[in-house]
């Protein structure tokens, strides 16, 4: 199954909350309420360095996907 490169989630339990899932590597969800970001890899020393060049420029890309996708829905 393909999935899109982020979806967003809701969650009654967390009623404030606005989580955005990134489903490529390096998977990872975003809660835009306090910009808490869960990762969902095991990184080793290698891929941590790889991540905090790419982890900036991916939270602003999941930003810019709500901010996207709520412009469409006023629309």
């Amino acid at each position: 199954m393909d999935f899109p490169k982020f979806l967003l989630g809701d969650n009654t339990d967390f009623p404030e909350a606005i989580f955005v899932i990134h489903t490529e590597f390096p998977r990872f969800i975003i809660n835009l309420e306090n910009d808490d970001v869960e990762w969902l890899e095991d990184f080793d020393q290698h891929d941590q360095k790889e991540l905090e060049i790419e982890a900036e420029s991916l939270i602003q890309q999941a930003n810019d996907f709500y901010d996207r996708e709520i412009e469409r829905y006023e629309d």
